[in-house]
């Protein structure tokens, strides 16, 4: 077979010419693997999280219409990715195939891997999805997947539960980007602290901002609150709702002692909580958006209707080493890889 183009394009079919992640459908038939591909047999699928909540929503909570949804959009899209949010999340699965001009990656047929890349790219055939996990927004499926040349992934730890890796490395891009964010002595407000990735991210702020720095870690409801403060996971918690941002300024300073923070990390799984994470910045601060719930028009807009000067960062899900640093996290910390062993593993 020859060599398709490395970043998927020969795989586009609407529109034509177009890049596997904005395009409209891609070619998802798995009878024909081109040499630069790697075919994936696919274990379990995580959808992001907005994404999840979206379909779960529209689904009225009904797993059967869940099922309908994904295998709806799989089979028109040739990929998952969610019409409404745009995104796509992640999978898990095992090596079937290696085209011949990937031969010299560190990689062979069976061995286990995480996509690093978004489902929202990737081509994917679903034969059957097995079960739904709503609380994890996990799939178990049977399904196989295109990795391209540029798709990145990682192997599977063996030291770990695979459903605990992948639990993780959904999200490994937000802490990967905390840790190149954050500095000792700054003054950091998480958004939406209590889920899996505002549960990383604070753990990493709390590496990194030192001894005279501050985590605020903000929750929606006290659900939450007992786990931030068993795993020390910031210096104020702060219960408001996302979506109002002048409850969450008011509240924001309070916590900080009357100061705006210098940085605020997005991980809020709705839309709506733009504003609420620029408000409370100081001018020339950062505001990091991992959710992909976030409407950067209204971000851009609504920070200049409000006269804010601050940096805005577009939550790419890959930084460089973000499996590595992710990992590591539940590695040095039992009591965080414990959560993350009983909430996020089936």
């Amino acid at each position: 077979m020859a060599l398709g183009n490395k970043y998927g394009t020969h795989r586009v079919i609407d529109p034509v010419g177009a890049l596997p992640q904005t395009a409209n459908k891609v070619n998802n038939d798995m009878s024909v693997v081109w040499d630069n591909e790697i075919l994936i047999d696919v274990i379990a699928l995580n959808i992001d999280s907005a994404s999840f909540t979206q379909i779960e929503e529209e689904a009225g909570g009904d797993v059967e219409k869940i099922k309908a949804k994904v295998l709806e959009i799989v089979g028109s899209r040739g990929k998952q990715q969610n019409p409404v949010t745009g995104s796509g999340g992640m999978l898990i699965g095992r090596v079937a195939k290696i085209g011949s001009a990937l031969k010299d990656r560190d990689l062979k047929v069976g061995d286990k891997i995480a996509s690093l890349v978004s489902l929202s790219l990737t081509p994917l055939k679903i034969n059957k999805i097995l079960k739904v996990h709503p609380d994890i927004d996990r799939l178990e499926v049977d399904a196989q997947a295109i990795l391209f040349e540029s798709g990145i992934y990682a192997k599977l730890p063996t030291d770990m539960d695979e459903g605990l890796a992948l639990a993780a490395l959904d999200v490994a891009g937000a802490p990967a980007q905390v840790a190149k964010l954050v500095k000792p002595g700054m003054s950091v407000l998480v958004l939406g602290a209590g889920g899996k990735s505002g549960v990383l991210c604070c753990y990493e702020a709390m590496k990194r901002v030192g001894p005279t720095g501050r985590v605020i870690a903000n929750i929606h409801s006290d659900r939450s609150r007992k786990v931030l403060e068993e795993l020390n996971l910031c210096h104020e918690i702060v219960v408001a709702d996302a979506t109002k941002p002048l409850e969450i300024l008011e509240r924001t300073l309070i916590a900080n002692k009357g100061r705006e923070v210098d940085l605020c990390i997005n991980c809020v799984n709705i839309q709506g909580t733009e504003m609420a994470s620029i408000l409370p910045v100081r001018d020339d601060g950062t505001v990091y958006f991992f959710s992909m719930a976030t409407s950067f028009t209204r971000a851009a807009l609504g920070a200049e209707g409000i006269g804010k000067d601050v940096n805005m960062i577009i939550g790419n899900g890959y930084t460089k080493d973000h499996a590595e640093i992710t990992l590591w996290e539940l590695r040095e910390n039992p009591k965080l890889r414990k959560l993350f062993e009983e909430q996020y593993v089936k």
